[in-house]
């Protein structure tokens, strides 16, 4: 990459809402000369074309790369083994490889199993941000701007490379924040993992109530604001379920402590209890949201 860090030309691997939101902020920004796309189907990568946010198609994944100097892995987690062993065979000599995906002990576990020859020029990373819609029509260019891209380089990587990709998210409007991949799988289980494993529990609880449809028809706007990320991809949720699972099985047995508490709480008529757990949930949210406003501004 130059020295003004302009990408000459960017293959992105997988062509969905977080890759194209990542080259058409990188495209708005001016800072991105030519995308390469390749993507599991044809319509997928017609659509990205008809938007502008690639500029070329590819069916194979050696083509799209060839002479790229920035390569974004943004497939789903499971899918990630195949792809870095086909670029490892194929890659440039200077070409700096990203990823964005949510996992990141088993995207590194991976990549310097799949990607050993290019593995110092591998920079794993994971954008904290999305929307419940997927697909590269659901992309934008503003999804990043005031969000946090989490890197967890190792110390195999390549200090260079690892800059050249946090300028890259820079660019987008993101902050970069560094990590190590077992601290960021542990937190985003908590925070990410979690809630998008309650909202679909919840959702598919209901839909196999007799009454579901009136269930539905009746639901206030607090239900859709919870269960809004139920509507996310789910190949790539089961996905993260299954690669970041030590971590999420914690969470998940400390989750259902607490409701097993709320249980007995209600079942015992503790008023005391429960308003204790409501106050204390009303303040953290609270405060923590308003430092995250007021962070992001």
């Amino acid at each position: 990459m130059n020295s003004e860090k302009t990408i000459e030309r960017l293959a992105l691997i997988g062509v969905g809402l977080i890759g194209g939101s990542l080259v058409r902020s990188l495209k708005q920004a001016g800072v991105v000369k030519e995308v390469i796309g390749v993507a599991r189907t044809r319509e997928t990568l017609q659509k990205a074309l008809n938007l502008g946010v690639i500029d070329r198609a590819e069916a194979e994944v050696e083509a799209a790369v060839d002479g790229a100097d920035m390569v974004v892995v943004a497939t789903p987690l499971q899918a990630m083994p195949p792809i870095m062993s086909r670029l490892d065979n194929c890659l440039g000599e200077h070409a700096v490889v990203t990823d964005v995906g949510s996992v990141k002990h088993y995207v590194v576990t991976t990549a310097n199993l799949h990607l050993s020859r290019n593995f110092s020029r591998f920079v794993p990373g994971h954008p904290v941000a999305g929307r419940e819609n997927a697909g590269v029509e659901a992309s934008g260019p503003d999804l990043f701007r005031g969000r946090t891209v989490v890197l967890t380089p190792v110390e195999a990587t390549d200090p260079a490379a690892t800059e050249t990709v946090a300028t890259m998210w820079r660019n987008t409007g993101a902050a970069v924040r560094y990590l190590g991949a077992e601290a960021h799988d542990r937190i985003l289980a908590a925070t990410s993992h979690l809630p998008h494993i309650v909202a679909y529990a919840l959702v598919d609880f209901l839909a196999q109530q007799p009454e579901s449809d009136l269930l539905f028809e009746l639901a206030a706007a607090g239900f859709y604001d919870f269960t809004r990320i139920a509507s996310s991809d789910p190949v790539m949720w089961r996905d993260i379920c299954l690669t970041n699972g030590d971590a999420l099985c914690a969470v998940l047995e400390g989750y259902r402590a607490n409701i097993d508490r709320l249980l007995d709480a209600v079942k015992s008529a503790n008023g005391e209890a429960l308003l204790t757990c409501f106050e204390r949930s009303k303040l953290s949210r609270d405060t923590g949201l308003m430092n995250k406003t007021s962070a992001e501004q």
